[in-house]
């Protein structure tokens, strides 16, 4: 990026505020506010809490940050809402897809709201976190993060005592994480995103209810589930690991999904159909994986029109890892993960406000590439600057 391009962002940026998040920062003071902690997070700080951005933003105590994540007058469930629009927006509506996972948030002590010992994916094994369920969109242009949940231990749900302490709604109660993503599924939906496939791993594909909940939404997916789990195939039940130990040779295809870090990600990929059409007309499918060098495999149940081709249903697939991406760069870039807060309002506070912030990095981006992909453009309007200086 060039320095007119980087100076470029501060327009976008005040239109942030002054449109979407402006319609839930209503006073000017708390609205300056919220800029400068979206504007912190967006910055060079090593470690985006409270302090620190504070400091990086000029300030000798860290008050005011600590009042906007917690007392302030202001709804993050206001702010998701306008986050979607915004960034539905700017992506744009070809080759929509929403994609569910999970990330954990390593913490130290009992008190952070939801915080126990429990599978972190972020670590590869058990630790002392909180997990948040988000929901990402992407589309041919790009990606971004537009909804989360935190995810509340059973433990924590019935201790009214911690539930107190870390200010959790009463109107909050146990859910699983399938559950989560039903709510954050349905408030996509209900907003007008035009999805042609929600994806996500098996902790949701094995979840029948969120499958059920897709089929009556008319929604189509790929999602992944466990090699034991358990399809009606002729009448008869049968693991899909079993199911792919009987595909004909033949049925079998070899296509890559995408680019990776090592070139082109090449799988071999075969379907099986099962099961009856659902109300709209989707057909069920079964999409197996294979490894071409190991033999690996992976499984996905899929729901979609009858004119959906096994080569569509494996691109779907391969693009799950975007949310993997939009985690990694809202950790690095705009301090997902940075936070010190521990109450309920904190925790959904500061992850919105991160989300937006990348976002928002993502919408330059886009607009970035235009300008790059149409040069022309970029010379025309450098003449005009010139102009009228």
């Amino acid at each position: 990026m060039d320095a007119n391009m980087v100076q470029a962002w501060e327009t976008p940026f005040n239109a942030l505020f002054d449109g979407p998040a402006g319609a839930v920062f209503r006073r000017g003071d708390l609205r300056r506010r919220a800029q400068d902690y979206v504007r912190g997070l967006l910055g060079s700080v090593e470690r985006k809490n409270c302090w620190q951005l504070a400091e990086h933003l000029g300030h000798e105590r860290p008050f005011g940050v600590q009042r906007l994540l917690g007392r302030a007058s202001w709804d993050a469930d206001q702010l998701r809402d306008q986050l979607i629009g915004y960034a539905t927006d700017h992506l744009g509506k070809e080759q929509t897809v929403l994609i569910v996972d999970e990330t954990g948030f390593l913490k130290k002590g009992t008190h952070s709201v939801g915080v126990q010992r429990q599978y972190s994916g972020t670590a590869g094994r058990i630790e002392n976190c909180q997990v948040g369920v988000f929901l990402a969109i992407a589309t041919a242009k790009g990606h971004a993060l537009i909804d989360r949940a935190l995810y509340m231990p059973e433990l924590w749900c019935n201790d009214p005592i911690r539930r107190h302490e870390a200010g959790v709604p009463e109107e909050v109660t146990f859910a699983t994480k399938p559950q989560l993503a039903v709510q954050m599924i349905g408030r996509a939906l209900d907003q007008g995103i035009q999805a042609d496939f929600v994806l996500a791993d098996e902790v949701y594909g094995n979840d029948g209810k969120l499958r059920r909940f897709l089929e009556k939404r008319s929604q189509a997916y790929v999602l992944a589930v466990r090699c034991d789990h358990r399809l009606e195939v002729n009448q008869e039940q049968q693991r899909v690991d079993q199911i792919a130990e009987i595909v004909p040779a033949d049925a079998w295809f070899r296509y890559s999904v995408a680019d990776g870090s090592k070139g082109p990600r090449v799988y071999d990929w075969c379907v099986v159909k099962f099961g009856e059409p659902t109300a709209a007309g989707h057909l069920h499918w079964l999409l197996i994986r294979r490894h071409i060098r190991t033999g690996e495999r992976a499984y996905y149940l899929c729901c979609a029109p009858a004119e959906v081709s096994a080569q569509d249903l494996a691109q779907a697939a391969g693009r799950r890892w975007a949310i993997e991406v939009c985690f990694e760069c809202a950790k690095q870039q705009t301090g997902l993960d940075g936070y010190e807060v521990r109450s309920w309002d904190g925790w959904h506070r500061h992850i919105t406000l991160s989300m937006l912030a990348a976002a928002f990095l993502t919408v330059i981006r886009i607009a970035a590439t235009a300008q790059c992909a149409n040069p022309q453009r970029v010379k025309k309007t450098s003449h005009r600057r010139q102009a009228a200086c």
